[in-house]
């Protein structure tokens, strides 16, 4: 009998369904290039899958330390979708990006990401399932200022991961 060992996951509409990405290239723009090249730091304009794709072939496993701030689906990213469906194509947004991400980050590395309350359940989730759940450190939470957000809605979130 084989052994199939079942675990927690989150499911959604689309989960499994991601783009087939192919290698791509980056081409440098000598006009907005400037510095030392020997830092090897890079700024790139495009799609952001496209671009980690595009960094897998010369930096996987490499990178120490990555910090995303993903959009935080507050609903006007998605206002044109019932709330079922709006969850799931944020999650289908997100997770080819963490598992990109994944390939890249280092055995030693960390990954950093800033998210509020909208998603950031769904999210540790996804980051257990594709980074194991054992290698989760802490949430980091920092005070923003909502003096605006306190006197609109008569409470206030003072804090954000």
């Amino acid at each position: 009998m084989a052994n199939n060992k079942q675990r927690l996951e989150l499911t959604w509409i689309g989960k499994g369904d991601e783009p087939k990405l192919e290698p791509r290239i980056l081409i440098e723009d000598a006009e907005k290039s400037y510095g030392d090249k020997q830092t090897q730091n890079m700024l790139i304009f495009g799609d952001n899958l496209l671009a980690l794709k595009a960094l897998e072939q010369d930096y996987s496993g490499k990178i120490k330390c990555i910090y995303i701030d993903p959009p935080y689906n507050t609903g006007s990213a998605f206002e044109h979708y019932d709330d079922g469906l709006e969850h799931s194509m944020w999650l289908n947004l997100i997770t080819p990006r963490i598992k990109m991400l994944r390939k890249l980050l280092s055995d030693d590395g960390s990954i950093w990401i800033s998210i509020d309350d909208n998603e950031s359940h769904y999210l540790k989730i996804v980051c257990d399932e594709v980074f194991g759940r054992n290698n989760f450190v802490a949430n980091v939470i920092w005070e923003k200022n909502t003096r605006l957000k306190q006197i609109q809605f008569g409470y206030q979130t003072a804090t954000t991961t």
